[in-house]
């Protein structure tokens, strides 16, 4: 039996799955993944640390592989996660400092200096992408700015899967996805903008060649392989953008087809077949697919991080079904919180309006807002959000969106997913797909490998519909009057109050 590995380094854990050709997990993993503070004078600052980093992937594919059923052959594995935290690496491989977390304030700074360079249309017109403090070139830019003699030494600037792919096999690359991330690559011709690098000042050589999702970079190293127990016939192949991968497994490809990753991010994501960089107001962004030919609009916000904020301070002690007993009193509260609204702003706004000082808030409090309540406001800022971000992704698109497929932790929350339907008017769709990201990641392994023909020979394999939640259009007109008139106009009303809290005790 032929099986393949998809590695998801996610924000707060790694895992590993091992899938037959079918799409069917036979064998999983997973360990915590913590930031770390690498500088006392600035408690807010943020990293990964490298060895942790690896620790972690060792340990999840050395537990999966201890379970892969009598008759199974590992063939291939690729590795997926976030984007834009990467390290600097000297030509011998060695790590020269930390990955900078997008937990991390510290580019900030840069994010303004840049904003003064290059202009919103710029960016836009030559990358496709729009400036947001976490991308990877503002990580550089502090670098050079902060640890210069580091940067120096530099042979490569890797993000955290091309890190992970190098300890694997040895080649330093990143994918197509992956480089769109550093807001320096030209969607057009996957090549690195000569106009961004050059402007910012940045040392050209240290970024990696793009390379396409799918191609085999080699196999495991015999040193992975000892401390791991593959036995060394494994290809180590390209993946990607873990919602990127995820969309590869939901078949997102078309003008039409959206798919809503719920995760500690959640990622707005509409196939495109074409790449059309014409600025516009309406906020969004374009990243390359994992597949070819295939790019995708994506408007994203920090979510579930939020969630388990609500988890960790309003569950009960010692409740095993907290998300339940959670979800249950908000059913008991009603559509609009008895006016307690939640702007869902915990780490900034990134889209559609890029403010990264702006801070979350629960308004229209009073004696009459219950527990229940300030759960239900949450969940339905959060989904506001969602809405925010679909209008404006959708303002410049000739076609029209039908329906959403939804992936990630979030889709268990039955709750969620039926106050996503009835605030955006659309039915959401729950494909019955295993950890949709590490699937789409073992499906580009299985592409390098031979097993699938291409993209569409891998989806036809995997791919399986499921449960549809459908909009109660009596209760879409109620939240489309909350939306407008109280949602929308809440960020703007506290934008200055947001900047001198976040002065005082965010910097």
């Amino acid at each position: 039996m032929d099986l393949l590995m998809g590695i998801d380094l996610g924000s707060t854990s790694v895992k590993a799955v091992i899938y037959d050709i079918s799409g069917k997990p036979v064998a999983s993993a997973s360990c915590k993944l913590d930031t770390s503070n690498d500088d006392p004078a600035h408690p807010s600052w943020r990293v990964w640390k490298h060895e942790d980093v690896w620790a972690s992937v060792r340990t999840v594919i050395s537990r999966s592989v201890k379970d892969i059923p009598p008759g199974g052959k590992l063939r291939a594995m690729a590795v997926t996660g976030f984007g834009m935290d990467g390290l600097p690496l000297d030509k011998d491989g060695r790590e020269l400092f930390p990955l900078i977390s997008w937990h991390c304030p510290r580019t900030i700074p840069q994010f303004e200096q840049t904003k003064k360079i290059i202009t919103d249309e710029e960016m836009f017109t030559e990358t496709g992408v729009r400036p947001m403090v976490i991308n990877s070139i503002y990580r550089i830019m502090w670098m050079q700015q902060n640890k210069p003699d580091i940067l120096e030494k530099a042979d490569k600037w890797l993000l955290i899967e091309d890190y992970v792919n190098y300890k694997l096999s040895g080649e330093k690359l990143t994918d197509f996805s992956m480089a769109s991330t550093f807001s320096a690559m030209v969607q057009q011709t996957h090549t690195w903008s000569e106009k961004i690098i050059s402007r910012l000042n940045l040392p050209g050589h240290i970024f990696p060649r793009p390379t396409q999702s799918g191609t085999v970079l080699g196999k495991v190293l015999p040193s992975v392989c000892a401390e791991t127990g593959l036995s060394g016939d494994e290809l180590v192949v390209l993946g990607g953008h873990d919602y990127i991968c995820a969309a590869l497994a939901a078949s997102i490809r078309s003008g039409s087809d959206l798919m809503d990753v719920n995760g500690t991010w959640e990622m707005l994501v509409k196939g495109m077949t074409r790449v059309d960089t014409a600025y516009t107001d309406n906020y969004y962004y374009i990243e390359s697919h994992v597949a070819r030919n295939v790019w995708c609009g994506i408007s994203s916000a920090i979510s579930g991080d939020m969630m388990e904020w609500l988890k960790d301070n309003y569950g009960k002690p010692g409740d095993g079904n907290v998300w339940e007993s959670l979800m249950a009193e908000a059913e008991k509260s009603s559509p609009g919180s008895r006016g307690c609204t939640f702007l869902p702003h915990f780490s900034g706004s990134t889209a559609p309006r890029v403010e990264p000082a702006s801070l979350g808030s629960y308004s229209g409090m009073s004696n009459d807002v219950t527990r229940g309540d300030i759960i239900r406001a949450t969940v339905e800022g959060l989904t506001y959000k969602t809405r925010e971000m679909l209008e404006a992704m959708c303002a410049d698109s000739a076609e029209t969106v039908k329906g959403m497929k939804a992936t990630g932790g979030a889709i268990k929350n039955r709750f969620w997913m039926q106050a996503k339907a009835d605030i955006l008017g659309l039915p959401v769709e729950i494909p019955e797909l295993y950890e949709a990201t590490p699937l789409g990641a073992a499906m580009l392994a299985g592409i390098g490998a031979g097993l699938y023909r291409d993209e569409e020979d891998a989806i036809r394999a995997v791919y399986r519909s499921g449960a549809v939640f459908e909009p109660d259009m009596k209760k879409h007109e109620q939240y489309s009057d909350y939306y407008e008139n109280i949602y929308l106009k809440l960020q703007g009303a506290l934008k200055e109050v947001n900047l001198e809290i976040f002065n005082r005790f965010r910097k």
